[in-house]
């Protein structure tokens, strides 16, 4: 009697565990794999499935709904050898379930290192300035790069986001430097623009001045040519005019010179009185 019930008990517990193996009950955004003695039979979708229990064995259980996938950071060197550091995230889906799982061992791992070494190709073809200033354009290509390889491993590539592009530490210093010896050669730049352009006034203000001053000593030479000229048809072949002029001209003079207050000794020609007296003379 205990015997039986004992195999009644077991027998139970084979059907029900039979039953269990045999019901699959796959949740909503999720599909299955089933292999058959280690081979691939079918593809479980969500819902009430059954499977021969026993011989078939859910191999993988894969996520239908997109896979965000992060990419690490990483250097990359720019055309002119400048260091640079990048990440990315991707979305991606997977759309078919047996490349997915067959077609790579680790189909995450296979997308994340794809966008690493795409990355670095793609941006080891930019100057540093155009790396910076084009994250569109490199998610643009990395996107159309990966997308072939990804649809072979049963994947579809929704979206690839550039997370951050920035210069390394020791890059950030250097264009610090750069960008302060560069602010400097503009401002020594300006200070030489400026003086040149000081330099230049100045010289045509010297021009300008001497223009005039000659221009100058050229009307006061006409002027006394003038005035000779005309003192010469007034007087004719008369001296005593002339002389007399000459003598008040000297005489103006000698006193100009005793008027200043430094002079301290004024000098008389030693025959001022017998010229004096000759000019009256003549003049008598």
């Amino acid at each position: 009697m205990e015997t039986g019930l004992i195999v009644a008990i077991a027998l139970f517990i084979f059907v029900a565990i039979t039953v269990a193996k045999g019901v699959r009950i796959v949740p909503q955004g999720q599909e299955w794999i089933v292999e058959r003695l280690g081979k691939y039979l079918k593809t479980l979708k969500p819902g009430l499935n059954i499977v021969i229990p026993y011989l078939d064995k859910v191999a993988y259980e894969l996520v239908t709904k997109d896979i965000i996938l992060d990419v690490q950071e990483q250097e990359v060197i720019t055309r002119d050898n400048a260091v640079i550091l990048t990440n990315a995230i991707a979305f991606i889906k997977v759309t078919d379930p047996v490349k997915a799982v067959y077609g790579v061992t680790d189909f995450s791992e296979a997308i994340r290192n794809l966008i690493m070494t795409t990355l670095r190709s793609i941006v080891g073809e930019m100057e540093l300035d155009e790396a910076l200033s084009s994250r569109d354009k490199i998610k643009a290509r990395l996107r159309e790069s990966i997308a072939d390889e990804a649809v072979d491993w049963g994947l579809t590539v929704k979206s690839v986001e550039i997370q951050d592009i920035k210069p390394s530490e020791s890059m950030q210093k250097a264009m610090e430097m750069q960008a302060a010896a560069e602010r400097e050669r503009k401002a020594v730049v300006t200070r030489s623009e400026g003086a040149k352009q000081s330099a230049i006034l100045e010289a045509e203000a010297r021009l300008e001045s001497a223009k005039r001053d000659a221009n100058a000593q050229v009307m006061l030479a006409e002027a006394s040519a003038e005035a000779i000229r005309r003192i010469g048809a007034a007087i004719g072949d008369k001296t005593g005019p002339m002389t007399y002029m000459l003598a008040e001209k000297y005489i103006m003079a000698l006193e100009r010179m005793g008027d200043k207050d430094n002079s301290k000794l004024v000098v008389l020609p030693a025959d001022l009185q017998e010229a004096v007296k000759g000019l009256l003379g003549r003049q008598a």
